[in-house]
């Protein structure tokens, strides 16, 4: 069981952070986190317990506090590994340490990813993010829309000042989530996403017939884009056969985080 300034400290980080971001914090040694902590009127209470100082230093003990958590979570079973179900690596769940993530080549790459109304195919470019963070920057950075057109009733300037028009947009996806994403950041209730399956036989013709790596680079740039725009309830829906269903579940967890699905 907690001492009482200890499970105070946990139902206070618990309630400030969210639990579910707080394991992630506490790997991270994440700067608010810890600045919080430290700065708390309560901190002379537990600052011995997670923090050690070496040379005049102090230094936090992630480990500590981990355990605490945990312990917190079961302080009223009979068992620790209660909900417990998953591979483990020193005593820790890989799941909660990030150790496993979905590793695939050209991970580090941004894939424009180009599509086209007729039945040429070319070899598309990879973008690495730092080789070509010029090339990178200058891709992603906002496109003014044009060419609008009114499809229904009612008057074109106005319906654009509108938040609730809806748009339909001709042209490369990630460029257009990208130039969208300042005006639509956080504000997004639902996502839903049609991707090519990568089978070989989708009826738009993107240029490449998607590898496996290429694919996975191809929905990692969007999904990355589309988690910007979503509110905090927002859901995100992607369509999917189970070609490439197991591998897109684990990159959707890397993005979104597991506890959210």
């Amino acid at each position: 069981m907690l001492k009482t300034p200890l499970k105070t400290l946990l139902d206070i980080l618990i309630h400030h952070f969210t639990k579910e971001r707080l394991v992630t914090l506490i790997l991270t040694a994440d700067e608010k986190l810890l600045t919080f902590m430290l700065e708390h009127e309560n901190a002379n209470d537990y600052k011995n317990a997670f923090f050690k100082t070496i040379a005049n230093t102090l230094v936090f003990n992630e480990k500590a506090l981990l355990e605490c958590l945990e312990i917190k979570e079961l302080e009223n079973s009979f068992t620790r590994f209660k909900n417990k179900i998953g591979l483990y690596s020193q005593g820790r769940p890989i799941k909660s340490s990030e150790l496993v993530v979905l590793h695939f080549p050209f991970k580090d790459n941004i894939l424009l990813g180009n599509a086209k109304d007729n039945n040429t195919k070319s070899n598309e470019l990879f973008y690495h993010e730092i080789l070509h963070k010029n090339e990178i920057d200058t891709l992603l950075h906002p496109k003014a829309l044009c060419r609008f057109e009114m499809h229904g009733e009612g008057d074109l300037e106005s319906a654009l000042k509108d938040e609730n028009t809806n748009y339909l947009i001709k042209g490369n996806n990630l460029i257009a989530l990208h130039s969208l994403k300042k005006k639509f950041a956080k504000k997004v209730k639902c996502i839903y996403i049609d991707p090519p399956y990568n089978t070989g036989n989708d009826s738009f013709n993107y240029n490449d017939n998607f590898n496996h790596s290429s694919w996975l680079v191809f929905m990692k740039n969007r999904l990355e884009a589309a988690r910007e725009f979503l509110s905090d309830d927002g859901v995100i829906f992607v369509q999917c056969d189970d070609n490439e269903q197991a591998y897109l579940k684990v990159l959707m967890d890397e993005i979104f985080l597991r506890e959210n699905f």
